[in-house]
């Protein structure tokens, strides 16, 4: 997609900033552009963005931050195309509000007889977004920091629960953490899509910057380091061991279900795009190419320097968020905390987003009067997920997670044509 769209992600990328800047008076949709943006941020910007990038450097050396670079120079160009076609086919749920996502990109660019693509979409985006690993990973570490296995074991209060319900004390606090964090999220999500945008439109430059300070001040106290730092990850670029790393890194292990970090080509941010009140489809594109230069672009770049000012990459084993908590423990004063907090946002925005995903593939295979029950499952999950062990249902959800590509990436593909026609009539104007 980077070729096809003539480098867009690298030529257009200023007209995008200025994207930002511009108001639509369009009444078609529900959210405005920025709002949009700072959503699908907040689904990408996650454990992933931390984990990930620490096992992509334990597995794979400092030249696997170059190839996160890579990824997120050809995401954007992939995003782009999705937040045109979002735009350009949007389509509309059965209470006759605009819809957007590969379901209706499918349905009403490629034709009706290609609708069988867009329910096998859906079906697969029901399942691939439900937040497994963000539910039982936040657990792990929100346990791993402020509690102990004896202060758990020893618990008086838990015990007395964990009696009445046969369960052991470990599994109790688990059950009481995912209960609080299907609260959270049930505030935010069963008040649809305007409340998770303005909650997302706070958040998201919320913790970014948070994120940013606090790797400034490891940058600002280890200064005579950053050059060495930098020249290590551009000499070990092109090894075997930094592209090894980086595939296993960004492609499996650092946000597996993510995608390469940034949901490109997954078809998601289409969904979050196809809302907004834009009637420019290439504007839209524009601002839609900007997520994979947040995510995988500055907050992956802050925790890589992060990490290999402060950090040891050179561990026994794959090993992630660990990493990280102990490089941050090392750099900053309570470091370890401040993460957990960063953390704790990084993953609640996560479901924020994503649980819209799964309800509007819901929505469009049910109807809107049937969706509600989805995002009352997807916050039931959340508990569940909390407490049982994953491996299987993790494998399981980043199965239907990648199938979801498959339509998507048809779907941008033959449709090129039409963004590239756009795009020349776009800029031919201006």
């Amino acid at each position: 997609m980077f070729l096809r769209s003539g480098m867009v992600s690298l030529r257009r990328l200023p007209h995008a900033v200025k994207a930002l800047r511009e108001k639509s008076d369009a009444a078609n949709g529900q959210i405005s552009s920025v709002q949009a943006l700072a959503s699908v941020v907040a689904a990408t910007v996650g454990l992933g963005n931390i984990a990930g990038v620490a096992i992509a450097l334990v597995m794979g050396g400092p030249g696997a931050i170059f190839w996160m670079w890579v990824s997120a120079i050809v995401g954007m160009s992939t995003k782009f195309h999705e937040g045109v076609l979002a735009i350009m086919y949007k389509g509309r749920g059965s209470d006759g509000k605009p819809q957007g996502g590969p379901m209706y990109i499918i349905e009403n660019g490629l034709g009706r007889r290609w609708r069988p693509l867009a329910v096998f979409f859906a079906v697969a985006g029901m399942f691939g977004t439900l937040c497994i690993m963000n539910a039982n990973q936040l657990t792990e570490a929100f346990m791993s920091v402020f509690t102990t296995p004896e202060g758990v074991a020893s618990s008086t209060a838990l015990s007395a629960i964990g009696s009445a319900i046969s369960l052991d004390n470990q599994h109790v606090f688990r059950l009481l953490f995912g209960i609080t964090i299907a609260l959270v999220v049930s505030m935010v999500v069963l008040r649809g899509i305007t409340r998770i945008a303005r909650v997302a439109s706070i958040l998201v430059p919320f913790m970014v910057g948070i994120y940013f300070v606090m790797v400034l001040y490891i940058i600002v106290t280890n200064i005579t380091e950053v050059p060495a730092v930098i020249q290590r990850i551009f000499s070990e670029a092109f090894n075997l061991r930094a592209g090894f790393g980086a595939f296993a890194g960004i492609a499996i292990i650092g946000a597996r279900r993510a995608a390469l970090v940034n949901d490109a080509g997954i078809g998601t941010a289409s969904i979050m795009h196809g809302a907004s009140r834009n009637d420019s489809p290439v504007r839209e594109g524009l601002i839609a190419m900007l997520g994979p230069s947040i995510d995988s672009g500055l907050v992956c770049t802050l925790t890589a320097i992060a990490l290999l000012l402060c950090g040891n990459i050179d561990v026994d084993g794959v090993k992630g968020l660990q990493v990280a908590m102990e490089a941050f423990a090392k750099g900053i004063p309570g470091g370890e905390y401040m993460l957990m907090a960063v953390v704790i946002c990084f993953a609640l925005s996560s479901m924020f987003s994503y649980s819209f995903y799964g309800t509007r593939c819901a929505a469009y295979l049910f109807g809107e009067h049937r969706a509600k029950y989805y995002t009352w499952a997807f916050i039931a999950t959340l508990v569940i997920f909390a407490i049982i062990p994953l491996e299987a249902a993790v494998g399981l959800c980043d199965l239907f997670y990648a199938l979801m590509a498959i339509p998507t990436m048809i779907a941008l593909i033959a449709l090129s044509g039409k963004v590239r026609a756009a795009v020349r009539e776009h800029f031919n104007k201006k």
